[in-house]
C-alpha cells in the first residue's frame, strides 16, 4: 500500500518584532487571545476596531528577548502605523522595522489549519533551503483553493471593514475570559445575546452558463431573487467548478443548503473544516 506524502503550506510573510518589558501587556491589550498568560510558543489572534470588526489576523512567536508578530492577513503599514500610535510615553514598547519570515506547516483536508503547528525560518536561514526542497508544497493554485475551503479571510474579500471574528469562524482566537482589550465590549456582547447575524460558508457552482458581466454580488433563495440571504465575497476559478466564500444570514442556514446567484446560478453551501461558531 503507498504512503500518503504529507502536504504542506509555504508562504512569506510580513513580520515585525516587539522588544520591552512591557511588550506581552501591549499586545495583551489590542489583540484577542490571552497573551499574558499564553502556555504555547505561538499564539495565534486578532487585531479588531474598537467596535470589534476584523482588522487582521495575527501570529505571534514569543521568545525571550521579544514578541515576533506575523501578518497573516492585514495590511502591515496600517497595523505597525496603528500600534505605534497608542504606545503611551510611560510604556517600555519598541517595534522594529517590517521583515520578511518564511512560514510553513503542514496541512490537510479534515482538521482546520489552526490546529497545525508552524515552522518559522528568517530570510538568510541556510537551513530553510535545504529543509524546504524535501516537503511537498502545495502550488499557488492548490494553496488557494485549499484556503477557501478552511475559510481563511482574505483582505478587502472578507476583511473589509463589515466582518466580525466570530461571524468568519474564528471563535477559537476570542479568549472570553481576559481583561479588557480592544473590540472586547462588541464580542462579548455578541457571545452574550446570541446576535450573530451571518456566517461564513464556502460555496461552489457547476453551472457552465456564467455571466460575468453581471455584477450582483448577493445571493438569493431563488431564481426569482425573491429574498437576499447574503454576499458572495471572494470567487476561485478551478476547471470543473468555481468556488469561493460568502457571508449568509445566520435565519437562512437552516433551511436550504443551496442558494441562487445571479452569476453563477444554483450554488451549493456548506461550513468550511476550519469555522468555529458560537
Amino acid at each position: 500500500m503507498q504512503k500518503i506524502k504529507k502536504k504542506f503550506w509555504l508562504e512569506k510573510f510580513d513580520c515585525f518584532s516587539v522588544y520591552g518589558k512591557d511588550a506581552k501587556k501591549f499586545l495583551n491589550g489590542i489583540t484577542t487571545s490571552n497573551i499574558l498568560n499564553s502556555e504555547n510558543k505561538v499564539t495565534k489572534t486578532c487585531w479588531l476596531t474598537p467596535n470589534g470588526v476584523l482588522r487582521a489576523l495575527i501570529e505571534i512567536i514569543f521568545s525571550e528577548r521579544n514578541l515576533d508578530v506575523i501578518i497573516l492577513v492585514g495590511n502591515t503599514k496600517e497595523i505597525i502605523d496603528q500600534f505605534n500610535k497608542i504606545i503611551f510615553p510611560a510604556d517600555d514598547v519598541i517595534l522594529s522595522a517590517p521583515f520578511s519570515i518564511n512560514r510553513i506547516q503542514e496541512i490537510d483536508e479534515v482538521s482546520s489549519w489552526r490546529s497545525h503547528k508552524a515552522l518559522f525560518f528568517k530570510k538568510n536561514d541556510k537551513e530553510f533551503e535545504k529543509y524546504k526542497n524535501k516537503l511537498n508544497l502545495l502550488n499557488s493554485n492548490d494553496l488557494k483553493l485549499w484556503k477557501v475551503n478552511q475559510a481563511i479571510p482574505s483582505l478587502d474579500m472578507e476583511i473589509n471593514g463589515k466582518n466580525n471574528p466570530l461571524e468568519l469562524g474564528l471563535k477559537d482566537l476570542i479568549d472570553f475570559n481576559k481583561g479588557c482589550y480592544l473590540g472586547q465590549e462588541t464580542m462579548s456582547k455578541i457571545k452574550n445575546v446570541s446576535s450573530l447575524k451571518q456566517e461564513i460558508r464556502v460555496w461552489q457552482s457547476f453551472d457552465s452558463n456564467f455571466n460575468f458581466k453581471l455584477k450582483d454580488k448577493n445571493l438569493y433563495t431563488n431564481s426569482a431573487k425573491e429574498k437576499s440571504v447574503g454576499k458572495i465575497t471572494s470567487i476561485l476559478k478551478s476547471d470543473s467548478y468555481i468556488q469561493g466564500l460568502a457571508m449568509v444570514k445566520r435565519k437562512y442556514l437552516d433551511e436550504e443548503d443551496y442558494f441562487y446567484s445571479e452569476i453563477f446560478g444554483k450554488i451549493i453551501i456548506r461550513k468550511s473544516v476550519g469555522s468555529l461558531f458560537p
